[in-house]
């Protein structure tokens, strides 16, 4: 990535996190920049192709932060949900930002296929597989949008109580699995 476009991406967060997806305009990132709107448009086509840069961006964990190759399939589910759920929080309005995403960045494909292989090694059918991260990430996306939406305060929802009922969502869904695998397995 050039030093310019990854420049207009970084900003383009950090005006996120300043105003919120409805506030994040090519306009006002330009202005930002000191440039005029016209000339993102040479790092970035159009603004779906800037949000979707930035989910990308976004959702490239660490390397420290990659779920354990080595552990059991409900392990690594869980915690790929986990850090998406972090990583949507840790910015204004980041999972309305991740929901928006239009072409998935190589990242996010090859976490796609990887939990979908975990599982399959251990046991789930194919379709059932691909119909469990779907799921997942549906959930962890819909629960961290309401989560934002709310905007929580501690007397509210206290961040302790959200953790369990989210954490208790993600075994739920993990237990359909089980179950389903297991049905399928006689």
């Amino acid at each position: 990535m050039g030093q310019r476009r990854a420049e207009v991406l970084r900003a383009a967060v950090e005006l996120l996190d300043e105003v919120g997806l409805d506030g994040l305009t090519m306009r006002l990132l330009a202005s930002r920049l000191g440039v005029r709107a016209s000339a993102l448009y040479r790092h970035y086509p159009s603004k779906q192709a800037l949000l979707d840069a930035m989910v990308a961006y976004l959702s490239t964990p660490p390397a420290d932060a990659a779920p354990s190759p080595g552990g059991s399939w409900e392990e690594r589910l869980r915690a790929v949900a986990i850090a998406m759920r972090e990583l949507m929080l840790a910015h204004r309005d980041g999972a309305r930002l991740i929901a928006t995403f239009h072409h998935p960045g190589s990242e996010a494909v090859a976490t796609f296929h990887g939990l979908v292989a975990a599982q399959t090694a251990g046991g789930v059918p194919a379709e059932t597989a691909v119909l469990a991260v779907d799921t997942l990430l549906a959930y962890v996306n819909g629960f961290t949008i309401e989560e934002q939406a709310r905007k929580t305060g501690a007397g509210d929802w206290p961040r302790e109580r959200r953790d369990r009922a989210f954490n208790d969502g993600i075994e739920l869904i993990l237990a359909g699995v089980r179950e389903t695998a297991r049905r399928t397995a006689r």
